[in-house]
């Protein structure tokens, strides 16, 4: 009865600092200008794409076509405008630059959010940004790898299946995709947010004290893009005006779900780091 009377104390006040966390200002922001950032970063990664696949003589048309069939229609043509006909060239390199400094203006709020909530003062403005760019990388290439894979995946390996002749490689690559699609999907999305949550605050954090926010946001995250990508395959409608307006609202809500899960996985660190502290006094 001492154990279980001990444990409920140790819950119940774990719950109160998690509520107390949520209810802060900070909390409320973050997500949002989290998922702007995002959404505004996406826009030079195509073009990047873009550019590395004139340079190796990787056909745009085919890169155009996969952006159309798996894309909102809104969203697809303005990235298609960007990524048709460029090449490699120092406008490119510029524009992608400049797209993910002020991309980065996304973590580098995550960055003083997390130094707020784990009450700890901020390092250097240079340091910050330093690290708050380098952060917008990783984040922007999770990102990728969830839009490609958990998210699109599925019409994506169709779309390419379509271009191989042989029923038998089809098959084979078919099945590959789905046996190591979600374990893919589970390791590279807990690993990159794990990193993510260590470095945001500006003090050191061990990596096993990032540990329940990752399996939150990872569970989170393959949850809502399960449900994400049901929707895009069965439901989206793109031949009419109000579908495809429902569409880019699913789209944006969708990138907001991603955000405000993955801040509130940095609340469940959050807390758990505070509890720890308290029983350590």
């Amino acid at each position: 009865m001492i154990v279980i009377s001990a444990y409920t104390s140790h819950l119940k006040n774990y719950i109160k600092q998690l509520y107390e966390l949520i209810k802060k200002p900070e909390m409320r922001i973050l997500p949002g200008q989290l998922a702007f950032f995002l959404l505004l970063s996406i826009i030079p990664l195509f073009a990047v794409i873009a550019a590395i696949a004139s340079c190796f003589s990787i056909s745009i048309e085919t890169l155009i076509s996969l952006v159309d069939h798996n894309l909102p229609q809104e969203i697809a043509d303005f990235i298609i405008q960007i990524i048709d006909g460029k090449s490699l060239s120092i406008n490119i390199i510029i524009f992608c630059i400049s797209g993910f400094i002020l991309a980065s203006n996304g973590p580098h709020s995550m960055i003083i959010g997390s130094n707020l909530l784990y009450q700890v003062e901020d390092k250097n403005i240079l340091s910050r940004r330093i690290k708050a760019i380098f952060m917008t990388i990783i984040l922007v290439v999770l990102f990728l790898f969830v839009l490609i894979v958990p998210a699109f995946g599925d019409r994506i390996i169709t779309f390419i299946i379509n271009f191989i002749p042989s029923t038998q490689i089809s098959n084979i690559i078919k099945i590959g995709y789905n046996i190591l699609k979600y374990p893919t999907s589970i390791l590279i999305i807990y690993y990159f947010v794990k990193v993510l949550y260590t470095i945001a605050p500006d003090t050191k954090i061990k990596w096993k004290e990032t540990t329940i926010g990752a399996i939150t946001t990872t569970v989170g995250w393959i949850i809502s893009t399960e449900i994400y990508s049901f929707y895009v395959s069965y439901f989206a409608r793109y031949n009419l005006l109000y579908g495809s307006v429902a569409n880019l609202l699913i789209l944006f809500f969708w990138i907001y779900l991603l955000s405000y899960i993955f801040v509130l996985g940095m609340a469940f660190n959050v807390s758990n780091y505070h509890e720890k502290i308290d029983k350590n006094k």
